[in-house]
């Protein structure tokens, strides 16, 4: 590392204890430390970008003449594992044109702060997320609002796969769309919405009905642009019933990360799987049927409790936070920030403001769709 710096999302400061804080005052990303001589405080005003690694270790040194270097050289290579350095000397990366890197500089700094892993450079999650392809399956509430995420974050490659046609009743939720659409396909309008509001992703789509795994197979085998197979599936669509077992059925084959999102009433969530880590679809599925306690009489079905009807309650925000949802899985399955361990289900209950949705399971030995070894992922499982 030429210049390290405190990256300056995690600047620190000091406690009225005198103790140290640094990463920030968000859950999951700051950190307090003990200092009660004051000289890891001292260490962290000198990496300031201005001095490289042995003149920050000298500039300490000098302020503290009793501590051993090697302290100090182990409390830089700390901070660094723990992701609170960037080196301030690294150079764009040339992959990005000037334009892209203006575009996109306020993203890269979220991901910035939100990454604790060590960077040899600060745009590589935004580089992983410009290489990526993505393959997404509906493009109505929650996929449009996904689309309009992942293309103007960035992604590299984006297909959308999408049967049905604008009609007066989706208008209310599914904002990728305008009176003008009305009678449109869904996929051409898409396609024109996303590629104006961001000329660098490539985006592609086709109008095509999943009906069954042997579809989502040969759409996971590659796009039309390149040949290459995609390195996340989102699953954006809630027909036929049974499409999202096909998908954890064909990315346990295929080895294929993937994420589902929808709504039901007030409550929005997001799926996120890896195959070989964590649980699968099917395995969280079966966990939360086991928690459940509906109190149901014998004989009853459970659609007594939660009924289904013949439309879907349905406003722009539960679509368009579902969306978000789904887009943040992929920003996470593709470029690791924040780290998501997968096999999990997270959302939020809009009713009572702080009560999370929040599902995980182990996977099961007795699951009937992953007990078998899944193939190794081409994919990013754990993107670094």
């Amino acid at each position: 590392m030429r210049r390290p710096r405190i990256k300056p999302e995690h600047r620190a400061y000091r406690t009225v204890d005198g103790h140290l804080r640094i990463g920030s005052v968000v859950h999951g990303i700051g950190a307090e430390v003990k200092d009660p001589d004051g000289w890891v405080w001292t260490l962290v005003e000198a990496m300031d970008g201005t001095r490289s690694t042995a003149d920050v270790v000298a500039e300490v040194s000098r302020r503290h003449p009793h501590l051993p270097t090697a302290d100090i050289a182990q409390a830089i290579t700390d901070l660094t594992a723990a992701g609170y350095v960037e080196d301030a000397g690294a150079a764009p990366p040339a992959e990005l044109t000037e334009d892209e890197r203006e575009r996109y500089s306020r993203g890269m700094t979220l991901l910035r702060w939100m990454d604790l892993r060590p960077r040899e450079n600060p745009w590589e999650p935004q580089l992983r997320l410009r290489r990526a392809r993505v393959l997404l399956i509906g493009v109505g509430g929650t996929g449009g609002a996904a689309a309009r995420d992942l293309v103007a974050s960035g992604v590299g490659r984006l297909h959308c796969v999408e049967p049905d046609v604008v009609e007066l009743s989706n208008l209310n939720r599914q904002t990728l769309y305008r009176q003008t659409d009305l009678g449109t396909p869904k996929i051409d309008a898409a396609l024109t919405a996303l590629r104006a509001l961001n000329p660098h992703p490539t985006v592609t789509g086709e109008r095509r009905e999943v009906r069954g795994p042997a579809d989502l197979d040969d759409l996971l085998a590659g796009d039309s642009g390149t040949g290459a197979a995609y390195d996340v599936l989102l699953l954006a669509a809630d027909r036929p019933a049974a499409i999202r077992r096909w998908a954890n059925q064909v990315c346990l084959a295929t080895g294929t990360p993937w994420a589902e999102a929808g709504y039901r009433g007030p409550l929005v969530s997001v799926g996120v799987f890896t195959p070989g880590r964590g649980a699968c679809w099917e395995c969280l599925r079966s966990a939360e049927i086991e928690r459940r306690d509906l109190r149901l009489a014998p004989g009853q079905d459970e659609d007594v409790a939660s009924p289904r009807m013949p439309w879907n309650p349905v406003n722009a925000v539960t679509a368009g936070l579902s969306g978000s949802l789904l887009a943040h899985a992929a920003l996470a399955l593709l470029c690791g920030v924040p780290r998501i361990d997968p096999g999990c289900r997270f959302g939020l209950n809009l009713m009572v403001p702080g009560d999370p949705v929040l599902q995980r399971a182990e996977r099961r030995t007795d699951c009937p769709a992953c007990r078998p070894e899944p193939a190794v992922s081409t994919g990013p499982q754990d993107p670094a």
